[in-house]
C-alpha cells in the first residue's frame, strides 16, 4: 500500500491524467508530440494506454469498507500475519480511542507491503472492526487483478479528497508518505525512514487539527532482496507521467527470480515483522498555534528513525528477526 501524495492533475480518483511520450521515436522531442503539436505514434499509444488504465481504476468509495467482511476474514489475516510473518504490534494503546487520527507509517516490502497486513490485524483486533479505519494506496494497487478485496478492508485511492473525507468522518487514516520511493528502497537501506521530503501529511494534520501518530515497522524489506528503485528507467520510459510511478523497481524475489516492476507481486519471505506505535503528537498543543511544516516533518521523521534504529538493534539476523 503505497503513496499519500496527490497528483498535480487529477481525474475522478485523483490519478494523474497526463499522457506520456517515449523518447527515441523518430520526430519526437520526448513529449510524444511531433513538431507543431500533433501527437506522434508514441504519444498516441501512450494516451491509449493511459485511457485503458484509467478505465480499470474503480471509483473510490469509503462506504465499500465492510466490517462484516473484515470480521469473517480476520482468522485468515491472523494466519498470514502471525504464522508467516510472526507479526508483533506494540503500543496500540497510544492511538486515541475516539475521533479522527492520522497514522503516519514507514513502508517496506515492495507491492506486497506485509507491514500493512500485520498492522491491520493488530488495529482491527484491538479496536474492533466497527471502528472506521482507512488506508491510502496508489491507484494502480486498487486496479491490480486479485486485489479488489482490499477495498473491503478500507483501502482507498490516495488523493486529497479521500483523505479529507476519511478524517472528516472521524476515522483513523493510515498514510505512507514515502510511497513507492520508500517501499522499493534497496535492502541495504532497510533500516532507514525515507519520506523523500514529502510533507503533505503535515499539512493534512494541520488542516484537520488531528494528532499525528507515528507507526514504525521493521522486517518488510527483508521479504525479498531489493536491488534498485529503477528511477532512471521509469523516467526514460515515461512511467512517472502516465502512472505516477517514479520507480521501476528491480529485486530478486520468489517465484520470479529477477523481478522487474513487481507488478505481479511476489511471494514474500517469512521475515519477522514488528510494528511499534508511538505516542500521538498534538501539533498545536506541543509546538504552538502555527506550527512550521518543516519543523513538524523533521520531528516526526526523527522520532521514527530513532525508533527504527532501536528495533534494528533488537534483531539478530535478517528474516529470522
Amino acid at each position: 500500500m503505497e503513496s499519500t501524495t496527490a497528483p498535480s492533475g487529477s481525474s475522478r480518483n485523483g490519478h494523474s491524467a497526463n499522457p506520456i511520450g517515449s523518447a527515441g521515436t523518430p520526430g519526437d522531442d520526448g513529449s510524444g508530440e511531433r513538431p507543431g503539436g500533433r501527437p506522434g505514434l508514441a504519444g498516441r499509444l501512450a494516451r491509449g494506454l493511459a485511457s485503458q488504465v484509467q478505465r480499470r481504476i474503480p471509483a473510490a468509495d469509503l462506504d465499500e469498507r465492510d466490517p462484516d467482511y473484515i470480521r469473517e476474514n480476520l482468522p485468515r489475516l491472523w494466519l498470514l500475519a502471525s504464522l508467516w510473518f510472526r507479526g508483533e504490534v506494540r503500543g496500540l494503546g497510544n492511538i486515541p480511542e475516539h475521533g479522527a487520527v492520522l497514522l503516519v507509517g514507514n513502508h517496506s516490502g515492495g507491492n506486497m507491503t506485509p507491514d500493512t497486513t500485520v498492522f491491520t490485524l493488530g488495529f482491527s483486533t484491538y479496536f474492533g472492526v466497527e471502528r472506521r479505519f482507512y488506508q491510502l494506496a496508489h491507484n494502480l494497487v486498487l486496479s491490480m487483478p486479485g486485489l479488489s478485496f482490499l477495498r473491503k478492508f478500507g483501502t482507498v485511492a490516495a488523493s486529497p479528497a479521500n483523505a479529507d473525507k476519511a478524517l472528516r468522518s472521524g476515522a483513523a487514516l493510515l498514510v505512507y508518505p514515502g510511497g513507492d520511493h520508500e517501499v522499493h528502497r534497496p535492502s541495504w537501506e532497510r533500516h532507514c525512514v525515507n519520506f523523500a521530503g514529502r510533507r503533505g501529511f503535515v499539512r493534512l494534520a494541520l488542516e484537520h487539527d488531528v494528532p499525528i501518530v507515528p507507526v514504525v515497522s521493521i522486517g518488510g524489506q527483508e521479504t525479498a532482496l531489493f536491488l534498485s528503485r529503477g528511477e532512471t528507467i521509469s523516467r526514460l520510459l515515461g512511467l512517472d507521467r502516465v502512472f505516477r510511478l517514479k520507480v521501476l523497481p528491480i529485486s530478486l524475489a520468489v517465484p520470479w527470480g529477477l523481478n522487474v516492476g513487481d507488478m505481479l507481486g511476489h511471494v514474500p519471505l517469512p521475515a519477522k515483522i514488528t510494528v511499534e506505535v508511538l505516542p500521538p503528537i498534538h501539533l498545536r498543543e506541543e509546538i504552538g498555534p502555527d506550527p512550521d511544516v518543516d519543523e513538524v516533518y523533521d520531528r516526526v521523521t526523527r522520532v521514527m528513525q530513532e525508533t527504527l534504529d532501536a528495533l534494528a538493534a533488537e534483531r539478530r539476523l535478517p528474516i529470522v528477526g
